[in-house]
């Protein structure tokens, strides 16, 4: 996980550190966000699809932050990727605002949800995601979850399925402005 960066002495070593985002983190995270749609979504969506994306599914939600439940890796002082996890029942940003979704979930009957997982693209397959994953997984466990459900869209699958979780079912991700995007519905049991 590391990568060069310039700088006028010429390339360092840049690691990126893992950490708690805060409420200053923001508007780095919604410009990783944005980026990250743009750099990575046309390699599984088409023109209009990664517009709507870019526009609907990359506005930080606060309210995982002020849970202390969504992280950043930080390198060179730029965010360079995003996660993190609720329990809350608000399962993704993009899919409008329901009376329920700052509903506190029952970690006994009810499981945690991953939430807006961003990779900047010149930081991608470095184990960024699966270090956020890791670290969702030891939070909802602690907090006596026994699984974890996300909804991904088509480009995070494939770091989902390594890292274990299991496909559901194929799931429809409707956008504000009629555009559906494909994703798969996916669990991941914690052991206790």
């Amino acid at each position: 996980m590391v990568a060069l960066t310039r700088c006028p002495e010429g390339p360092v070593r840049v690691s990126p550190v893992l950490r708690e985002a805060v409420r200053s983190d923001v508007p780095g995270i919604a410009a990783l966000m944005r980026q990250s749609v743009l750099d990575v979504f046309p390699l599984f969506h088409d023109e209009r699809e990664t517009a709507a994306a870019a526009r609907y599914l990359t506005e930080p939600d606060t309210v995982l932050i002020d849970d202390g439940t969504y992280f950043v890796h930080e390198a060179a002082g730029q965010v360079v990727a995003c996660g993190g996890w609720s329990k809350r029942d608000k399962l993704y940003t993009g899919s409008g605002a329901a009376p329920s979704d700052d509903r506190l979930l029952d970690p006994a009957t009810e499981p945690a949800r991953v939430r807006a997982m961003f990779v900047r693209g010149d930081w991608t397959r470095r184990g960024l995601g699966r270090a956020i994953l890791g670290r969702c997984e030891e939070a909802a466990r602690a907090e006596g979850f026994g699984a974890l459900v996300l909804m991904a869209t088509l480009p995070g699958v494939p770091l989902y399925r390594s890292f274990g979780f299991r496909e559901l079912s194929p799931a429809r991700v409707p956008l504000p402005n009629g555009v559906v995007l494909d994703g798969v519905s996916m669990e991941y049991p914690l052991s206790r």
